[in-house]
């Protein structure tokens, strides 16, 4: 129905004219992140750099508030609380702040006297920094593999033009996100770090590979037309679908951010930023790479120079 078209079908917007302003802003954006990775670092959470994880039961329904506000006055680092199971399960991380053995344990029996003798301990368990190395080794390997796995199935469904091009905006999108949680340290980067990462890889694949499979059909009805035509032709279509689409997500993770409380925050945002460069990258990068690659359309080879477009 034309009242769910937020973009008229007929838009001719020269996605390809601008794309010396959108290659030059993801540069900057990938190079600050880089940068910001290897000088600032990450704030890895306890899934990494290791520390305490507690399982409580209270005797009445757990006041979640009232635990964070006793647990930050302690010295012991940043505790995060989250109901477990039942209203009266909590569970209850503190990452590691270093130290000896001893300092540790110190800092777990502060934990112990602050919450008082009205809880019942379930269960109290030590994750080590090897534990956590391991974990981080097979999250990054995880990540390659799922990108290459990526690369296969591009490659096998269009040519090996359409994969380099995919699997290069999808990168972009992945380090971009890094940088997010390298420059704001606010975010840990954690298990759900690594939750964001994958959806933004796959919510921006998906939205490549439409835009992908419409510059396949174009090219075979409109062969006439030049490549920097075809390309702007394509994107064109397919960008009331990109943006219904992802206006609806947007909306729906905004919700998430300001009404779910931190816990929530702290998982959905780093998803509605990888989202919203997810879809900047599918229309304005893979599709445009497509230049570079020597595409042909109706056996021609593509004119490549950027000033021949």
């Amino acid at each position: 129905m034309e009242i769910y078209k937020l973009i008229p079908h007929d838009t001719k917007i020269n996605f390809v004219g601008f794309r010396r302003y959108t290659y030059a802003f993801s540069i900057i954006v990938t190079l600050v992140s880089i940068l910001s990775f290897f000088f600032h670092g990450l704030n890895f959470g306890i899934d990494f750099r290791g520390g305490f994880v507690m399982e409580v039961r209270t005797q009445q329904a757990a006041d979640i508030g009232a635990m964070r506000d006793k647990l930050s006055k302690l010295e012991v680092g940043e505790a995060y609380i989250q109901e477990f199971g039942s209203k009266n399960d909590v569970l209850i991380r503190i990452p590691s702040s270093g130290g000896t053995q001893e300092q540790q344990n110190a800092s777990l029996e502060k934990v112990k006297s602050a919450l008082g003798d009205n809880v019942e301990y379930r269960k109290i368990e030590k994750i080590g920094p090897k534990v956590g190395s391991e974990l981080a080794q097979n999250a990054l390997l995880a990540v390659i593999i799922s990108l290459l796995a990526i690369l296969i199935y591009i490659w096998a469904r269009f040519e090996w033009q359409f994969a380099i091009c995919g699997v290069v905006a999808l990168a972009h999108d992945c380090i971009v996100l890094m940088g997010l949680y390298s420059i704001c340290h606010y975010f840990e980067f954690n298990v759900n770090a690594i939750v964001a990462l994958l959806m933004t890889a796959c919510y921006s694949i998906h939205d490549t590979v439409v835009v992908f499979d419409r510059i396949r059909e174009d090219m075979l009805a409109y062969r006439s037309l030049s490549v920097a035509e075809l390309l702007n032709k394509s994107m064109n279509e397919t960008l009331s679908r990109t943006v219904l689409t992802s206006t609806t997500t947007i909306l729906s993770l905004l919700a998430l951010c300001f009404f779910g409380g931190k816990v929530i925050f702290d998982f959905c945002f780093p998803i509605l930023f990888g989202l919203m460069f997810g879809t900047f990258s599918s229309i304005c990068l893979s599709a445009p790479l497509l230049l570079f690659t020597g595409i042909k359309v109706d056996g021609k080879n593509i004119e490549i120079g950027l000033d021949k477009i």
